[in-house]
Formats: structure tokens, C-alpha cells, sequence
């Protein structure tokens, strides 16, 4: 049977792999497992913009409520939202509904615990075997009379999260000109009140969500239209993030792309100086640019690698102590302000660094050389097998021998998409995008 979390979350196209009768049962196995010993606890729920969230948010409170729990219901709000306020209003988990950067018709359920943190793989899948067993013996206890769980809908709790997330920016971004995508997304009201709360001067687009505009041509994920107002309003940055925020990329006063590599460059550079790096290491994942690695050791910092995965960053840095970690797609972890990737947090150490140094974003930019990157998305009919067939690995190995020591290649399945990428990394784009599309070729012959 396959697993029924994966890499972040339950997810799936609403009202077909992902139902409101799951979500149901998700909220009444949550409430089982985080009730346990307690007589009285409550479970918060946020969730950004898409048009089945309402759906899912009620179905999820009806499953607490059915095992006697206090639902506090937040509304649209980003997803490290969550994470804090649970932690802060001594929640015993938060739930949040939301499918991050995927199309608007995909949802997605994930959980924290009551710290804040992302739940290890050991509690999903005890509250998968709950679902299990809600799914076929229900033999619970359902709460009756004055212990049928309440709902109390608390959406005045998101200026807590806006009152934190700008006092971790420690100067002023008096007349600093940003133009702000929100992806129509859940950041739409939080980071445009952040960053007026700071003085800076706003440009905001993508902040009209229906419900099914959600990262629709916009956001992280497509940038075109940031770049074009960034050098349109001749802005001193652009600022995207995902449906979701819990990531951010940025454009450089040039139209440049700062991507998740270049802000943990810059950081991890900041830090060191100021001596708050801890053991001057930075973790990033496998899909790191090589000229990130070259200018971190130039620095003299140190980098750990993980698999891809913001899960798999933060699990390296609360095992070894290291307080600043992410990804190249925007997701990055400030452990001395967050227990996971916050795109707002993000998005306010660039500038903070841009102000407080007085450099533009381009120097942010400037200051790595990156080597060509091209990723491709392979659709396929399933993932399984793919790393054990012959095919595919004859089209690596060649792949590999003829960029040699001069790059890489990396293929991975997604964890949340019917997908399979392939990332070629070298000095010449033209090399790379031959090898990625022969090997695609082959995946998509043996995949399907």
C-alpha cells in the first residue's frame, strides 16, 4: 500500500485523489492523536486561496469536532503562520490546507505539532493508520453532549504572525521601492501589511485571489511579469512567493533572478561576519549551484548536503545546531526566527541585508558566479522503477561521462507531482539541454 503522506503532506486533485470525506477523517485521526491524555485541546486550521479550501477547512474542523477537539480556524494565511501561531497559542498541532505552488485545482493537508514543526514521518503514519482504521472500523470514541468539539473562527490572529515577522527586520525600509507579487496567494494581505509596517514603498500585483488564480502565470514560479514591473517602476527589488509563502525568490534591480542559492550566499556571508552562523555551515540540498558551493568555501563557510526536501534541510540542522538552511527554489530556514521555511522571513532578510549594508539586490547577485542549470519536468504515467531501468541508467551514465568533471546530472521523481526531473548542470547551456532532453526521451519511453 502506498504511503498515504508524502513529502509534504496529503495532496492530491481536489474532490478526486484528495476528498473532503479524507479531510474528514485526517481531522478526527489529528484529533485522536494529539487528544490523547487531554481533556481539553485545541487544533488550529489556516489555508490559502483556492477554491476548495473552504471545503476542506469544514470537513477537517467537523472530524476535530467529532473527536472533541477546539477547532480555532484562521482563515487564508500563510503556512508558517501556522507553524508560530501554534506554537505561540499552545495548540497541540495546526493543520494547513494548501497544494504550496501546484495549480489551483490540486489541494494539499499538512501538519504541525504544537512547537511548530513540520511532524516527523513516524506520527504521519500513526495518523495514517487512524485513517485506516476510522476507514474501516470506526470504533472511537465520538464525543457527545457538552464534549462535542467547538469552532471559533479567529482570523484577527494573523496580525500576530504580521507584528512577528516585522520585528525579526531590524532596520527601517523607509522609501526602499518593491514591487511585491503575492501569486494571488496566501500572502496577499499579510506580507503587504509587513512591509508597509517598515516604510517601504509598495508596488504590489497578484493580490486579487478567486480562488482558482492561485499561482496562475504568477508568483515564484513565474517570474516574467515581476521582472517586467521591477524594471518598469524602476523598483530597487521585486519580491515573489508561492501560493502558500513559504518560499520567496527575488529580481534584482536589473530584471536578475535571486534565487534560493543567492539569498542563502548572502545571508550565510552576513552571518559569518556578525558571528552568527552557527559552525559557520550553511545545509542546502543536492540541487545547490556548483557556484554556490565555490563562493561558500571561498568564504570560508562550510556546507552540508541533503536530499531535496525543505524537510530533510531542517532535520540536518536541528540534528547538528546549524541555524540557516534551504533550498534553491526560495525555501529558506532562518532557525533563530522560524521552525520552517517562511518566504516573508526570507524576504525580509534580503532587504534587511540590502538596507543595513546599503548595497543594491544586483550585488546580491553579482556575488556568485553561477554555472547553467537546466531542470526538466518529465510527466509520466508512474515513477515506479525508474532507477532500476537499464535504459535509463545507460542514458545518465553517457549524460555523465560527456560533461565529465565538468558538471552533473541529477534525475529524481517529485514527491508531490506525477513527474520525474532531470537537472544537468555544466559550463555550456546548449550540452545541457541536449543531454536532459535525451534523457527525458528515454524516461518518457519507459514511463510512460
Amino acid at each position: 500500500m502506498s504511503r498515504l503522506f508524502g513529502t509534504d503532506g496529503v495532496r492530491g486533485e481536489a474532490n478526486k485523489e484528495l476528498t473532503a470525506e479524507l479531510a474528514y477523517k485526517l481531522g478526527r485521526a489529528a484529533a485522536i492523536y494529539f487528544g490523547r491524555d487531554h481533556d481539553s485541546f485545541k487544533i488550529l486550521i489556516g489555508r490559502d486561496t483556492r477554491i476548495s479550501g473552504a471545503m476542506f477547512e469544514s470537513a477537517l474542523a467537523a472530524g476535530i469536532c467529532s473527536a472533541g477537539g477546539k477547532v480555532i480556524i484562521t482563515g487564508i494565511i500563510p503556512t508558517p503562520a501556522i507553524a508560530y501561531l501554534a506554537k505561540k497559542h499552545h495548540a497541540k498541532a495546526g493543520i494547513v490546507i494548501s497544494a504550496s505552488h501546484n495549480p489551483f485545482h490540486d489541494n494539499g493537508i499538512k501538519f504541525f505539532g504544537g512547537d511548530g514543526y513540520k511532524l516527523p514521518d513516524k506520527v504521519e503514519d500513526e495518523l495514517a493508520e487512524i485513517v485506516d482504521k476510522i476507514s474501516t472500523n470506526d470504533t472511537f470514541t465520538r464525543s457527545v453532549g457538552k464534549n462535542i468539539g467547538t469552532i471559533d473562527y479567529r482570523h484577527d490572529l494573523i496580525h500576530d504572525y504580521i507584528d512577528y515577522v516585522a520585528s525579526t527586520c531590524k532596520v527601517s525600509l523607509e522609501g526602499l521601492k518593491i514591487v511585491l507579487d503575492c501569486a494571488n496567494g496566501a500572502a496577499y494581505e499579510t506580507m503587504p501589511a509587513v512591509l508597509r509596517q517598515l516604510g517601504a514603498s509598495l508596488i504590489v500585483i497578484n493580490d486579487n485571489p478567486d480562488g482558482i488564480n492561485i499561482n496562475d502565470n504568477c508568483g515564484s514560479t513565474h517570474l516574467e511579469e515581476l521582472q517586467k514591473e521591477v524594471l518598469s517602476h524602476k523598483a530597487a527589488i521585486g519580491i515573489a512567493h508561492d501560493g502558500d509563502a513559504d518560499r520567496c525568490l527575488c529580481i534584482d534591480e536589473k530584471g536578475r533572478i535571486i534565487d534560493g542559492d543567492h539569498i542563502l550566499v548572502a545571508c550565510a556571508i552576513a552571518m559569518k561576519k556578525q558571528g552568527r552562523l552557527n559552525n559557520n555551515t550553511v545545509v542546502s540540498t543536492v540541487m545547490a549551484n556548483i557556484g554556490f558551493h565555490k563562493v561558500l568555501q571561498e568564504n570560508g563557510c562550510h556546507v552540508e548536503v541533503t536530499a531535496v526536501g525543505d524537510r530533510y534541510v531542517l532535520e540536518n540542522m536541528l540534528q547538528n545546531n546549524y541555524n540557516l538552511g534551504g533550498e534553491q527554489s526560495g525555501h529558506v530556514i532562518f532557525k533563530d526566527f522560524a521552525t520552517t521555511g517562511d518566504g516573508l522571513i526570507t524576504a525580509l532578510q534580503v532587504l534587511a541585508h540590502m538596507a543595513g549594508n546599503n548595497v543594491k539586490a544586483s550585488s546580491i547577485v553579482d556575488a556568485m558566479i553561477s554555472y547553467p542549470q537546466l531542470l526538466l519536468n518529465i510527466k509520466v504515467a508512474s515513477k515506479d522503477g525508474w532507477e532500476n531501468n537499464e535504459s535509463i541508467k545507460a542514458a545518465i551514465a553517457s549524460g555523465e561521462q560527456e560533461l565529465g568533471d565538468n558538471g552533473r546530472i541529477l534525475v529524481r521523481p517529485s514527491g508531490t507531482e506525477p513527474l520525474i526531473r532531470v537537472m544537468a548542470e555544466g559550463p555550456n547551456q546548449t550540452q545541457l539541454e541536449d543531454i536532459c532532453h535525451s534523457i527525458g526521451d528515454v524516461i518518457k519511453q519507459a514511463q510512460g
